[in-house]
């Protein structure tokens, strides 16, 4: 997602509640380079997922997504595979702020359980709405504020505070 591009879409992949860092992350795979950490995420839940998951495809959970240990890899490997955005109804803390601070958008919508695998879904964060047009459903999400949108537009925290504080252009501006 760029500065200007507002609404985006992206294949749903659909998991239940309280999936934790270690299923995102499995820790006996810690060591490995997050190249291999990532060909891992949510196989204990769905073998094919990392090998499938496409640029722009939308995690969709539950209750609880990113429960668990502070491990930052477990937002950093759904950046990695290319998700555009994780849905869930409720997040763990940590997660939440690691998604941000990696350049992940983590949307919080009481109804994300409405959203089927293989879904079609379009996604406007700023304005809170979630639309799955071949079900003709439009769902409310808590937006996102400016100033997260502008973090995950800028791929994070770093990149966003080099470009406010160096005057460098961010990893979309160029």
């Amino acid at each position: 997602m760029t500065d200007d591009q507002k609404i985006f879409s992206g294949r749903a992949w659909v998991f239940g509640d309280g999936i934790n860092t270690d299923v995102l992350a499995p820790g006996r795979y810690m060591a490995a380079p997050i190249k291999e950490l990532a060909g891992h995420c949510l196989e204990a839940l769905d073998p094919t997922f990392a090998a499938n998951v496409q640029p722009g495809d939308l995690v969709i959970a539950g209750e609880d997504f990113g429960v668990g240990s502070s491990r930052e890899q477990a937002a950093e490997v759904l950046k990695l595979l290319g998700i555009g955005a994780v849905i869930a109804k409720s997040f763990g803390g940590i997660f939440f702020r690691n998604a941000f601070n990696l350049g992940l958008l983590a949307i919080v919508c009481e109804q994300s359980a409405t959203i089927e695998a293989g879904s079609k879904v379009h996604v406007d964060p700023a304005a809170g709405q979630i639309c799955i047009p071949d079900k003709n459903i439009i769902l409310t999400s808590e937006p996102v504020p400016d100033f997260l949108l502008e973090m995950a537009n800028r791929g994070g925290l770093v990149a966003q505070l080099e470009t406010r504080l160096l005057g460098k252009a961010g990893k979309n501006d160029q």
